[in-house]
């Protein structure tokens, strides 16, 4: 050969856009579609509705008459009014009416209050509880059906936690199984597992088997998408990855989000509901027949043959015929990646703990583990803030969700002009801000008791979504630039685990509002703030040869200063 060829190069000669690309990416389409409603069901099932501990006394009121009555006490959903009655004639002898404390009131309130400022007594939990399903539309939920509120609301949250830490033990262990027995089996096992975890979830009746079953859920979320990106990307003209994968990904992630709690609501009941995640799903093991395993896997795997047929097959259905001189090609691109594999196995492997040997590469490493740690739970814990704040969760999760198409189209027209560190460090300075407006909106609401403005909030929170959903996004690429070849692997794959380590808390945040109603909004508004300015101290990667070796690692981007940003470099030119 007059020319040395490379595997993008065989791809092309098989034709790298053409019928087939389009039918591969209508399948990651789908994938698109099936994962948002795996990973939002966890949401969705959760949902809380308006409640109350039952009382005969306020049975056969009117919803705002007990809105308005549960109000005097100081947990109007769970406070135990028949309780408190039966505790009323023996505290009153007992204490009698603290008049400094209650101004000469005698409600049931001003009782309660006497109870838990002086009485030795406790009061007893409830037992059973009044839903009002207006908000949710007569969706039935999890927990109103296992009465998970109130005491018990930590059984939801626990379960919704382990469903992280089987994120991050699914990401370790399918991840060395992907590399073991191929990325094609894998998504297929990632999703099976999903239908696993979902299915029994449906039977799930105390907090242990609900917790285990989400763990197993959790353990497909990621690599039931990621191997389908990792496929699509390796076959289709490198010209088009960007550009064809966000465009999947913003339209059709974007329409599961949209639509998956209308599915809920049409279906009225949150089993239905995973039952409906569940069934087009089984559709998957077809991919087996009909999408090709990663030739280069398998030319890694030595399996040439299997790899030679992925690109006949393609060639086949874009049209295109192949000769002996390709067979020939083939065999010598195979030959050189097997080469240098095994010239690269000869030396010494660096390994993740390489990543913190030098000064600079450590704190690089670190910021970036900080910068995926808050992207990965912000992106979750936004997502999921949509209870609480004085409209439908169902209408707000959708106007929330479909911040994703944008998003996904600004990172397409401006990741190349402005830079990675811009990108990166300005959509969570965006999310920060209107985030954190959010809270302080829904703080000024609360200390002076006025309604809620319901067009503002949801405002606030799509364009917090926005943000957040552009720094995740946007954030593998840039991980990938500037962590070195050498290890990059195992440092992508790191910051990933590390980001859905700390979403565990991402429930427990969201739980702080039970408290003050703002909270977990001020708290992801704050860790935006913390993650841009941490950005501020990475090198930028567009237009930079990405570093090869450790050496590379310490050394990219030493000259730059704080605020130095790709677009600068543009006008300092034209300069």
């Amino acid at each position: 050969m007059s020319e040395k060829l490379d595997i993008d190069q065989i791809l092309e000669k098989c034709g790298n856009f053409g019928r087939y690309q389009l039918i591969l990416l209508g399948f990651f389409c789908l994938i698109n579609v099936l994962s948002s409603m795996h990973y939002y069901s966890q949401t969705i099932i959760s949902f809380v509705p308006e409640h109350w501990c039952y009382s005969d006394l306020t049975a056969s009121m009117s919803v705002d008459d007990r809105r308005a009555y549960h109000l005097q006490f100081s947990k109007p959903s769970c406070t135990n009014i028949d309780e408190i009655l039966i505790m009323k004639d023996s505290v009153e002898a007992e204490i009698g009416y603290d008049k400094s404390l209650c101004k000469n009131d005698d409600s049931l309130g001003c009782l309660e209050r006497i109870i838990n400022t002086n009485s030795t007594r406790s009061q007893k939990e409830c037992k059973k509880w009044i839903y009002n399903y207006d908000l949710l539309f007569g969706y039935q939920s999890m927990t109103s059906e296992l009465n998970w509120v109130c005491e018990n609301t930590w059984k939801s949250i626990t379960g919704q936690s382990t469903y992280f830490i089987g994120s991050v033990v699914g990401t370790l262990v399918l991840g060395i199984l992907a590399d073991a027995i191929g990325r094609l089996p894998v998504l297929i096992i990632a999703n099976m597992l999903g239908i696993v975890g979902n299915g029994l979830t449906i039977f799930a009746t105390n907090e242990i088997v609900f917790a285990l079953c989400r763990f197993i859920s959790g353990m497909a979320t990621d690599n039931n998408f990621v191997m389908m990106y990792i496929l699509v990307l390796e076959y289709i003209d490198p010209k088009m990855r960007t550009f064809g994968l966000n465009l999947c990904i913003g339209i059709f992630y974007c329409l599961g989000s949209v639509v998956s709690p209308w599915i809920a609501v049409w279906l009225g009941n949150w089993k239905l509901y995973l039952l409906a995640t569940i069934i087009p799903t089984l559709v998957i093991p077809i991919f087996y027949f009909v999408v090709p395993e990663s030739a280069e896997w398998l030319i890694s795997k030595n399996k040439l043959n299997e790899a030679l047929i992925c690109y006949q097959k393609i060639a086949k259905i874009n049209r295109r015929k192949l000769d002996e001189k390709f067979i020939a090609d083939f065999k010598t691109v195979a030959f050189d990646i097997n080469a240098h594999r095994i010239k690269s196995n000869e030396k010494q492997n660096p390994s993740l703990i390489s990543l913190f040997k030098t000064p600079r590469l450590r704190r690089l490493t670190l910021i970036l583990f900080f910068k995926s740690m808050i992207i990965t739970l912000g992106y979750d814990a936004i997502s999921k803030n949509v209870e609480g704040l004085g409209m439908s969760p169902f209408i707000l999760f959708s106007l929330s969700a479909s911040a994703i198409l944008p998003a996904c189209l600004v990172i397409l027209a401006l990741q190349d002009r402005i830079g990675r560190k811009a990108m990166a460090s300005s959509s969570l300075f965006v999310s920060g801000i209107f985030t954190a407006g959010c809270g302080i909106i829904l703080a000024y609401q609360q200390k002076e008791n006025q309604k809620s403005n319901q067009l503002l909030i949801a405002t606030l929170n799509v364009i917090g979504r926005f943000g957040i959903t552009m720094a995740y996004n946007s954030g593998a690429q840039y991980a990938t630039e500037l962590i070195p070849t050498c290890v990059r692997g195992q440092g992508v794959a790191a910051a990933h685990v590390a980001g859905y380590a700390l979403t565990f808390f991402s429930s427990y945040i969201l739980y702080t509002a039970t408290v003050f109603k703002a909270m977990p909004s001020l708290i992801l508004g704050v860790l935006s703030f913390a993650g841009a300015f941490c950005c501020l101290f990475l090198p930028e990667t567009l237009n930079r040869k990405t570093p090869v070796t450790l050496l590379d690692g310490e050394e990219f981007g030493r000259d730059e200063r704080f605020f130095h940003f790709a677009c600068f470099d543009k006008s300092e030119g034209k300069e």
